[in-house]
């Protein structure tokens, strides 16, 4: 059982590897799509969405009492 699972995860990573080998126009795809994740979610956190918790809170507790009270608390 563990000769073919190995046999099969070494298929999938060879067809995957072999693929992205070979791509051509794709590389160039996948380049611009990992820049503007790494631009989503490193950059714009950073500057755009700090966070709140660790400002207006001293410690741990605190911050979990908060939580709760938001998610607990009627509307």
């Amino acid at each position: 059982m563990l000769a073919l699972n190995r046999s099969v995860f070494h298929k999938i990573f060879r067809f995957y590897y072999e693929g992205f080998r070979d791509m051509t126009v794709g590389k160039k795809l996948w380049i611009i799509i990992l820049i503007k994740l790494f631009i989503l979610f490193f950059i714009l956190k950073i500057f755009f969405f700090p966070d709140i918790l660790k400002v207006n809170f001293k410690n741990d507790r605190e911050r979990g009492d908060y939580v709760i009270e938001q998610l607990v608390k009627p509307r």
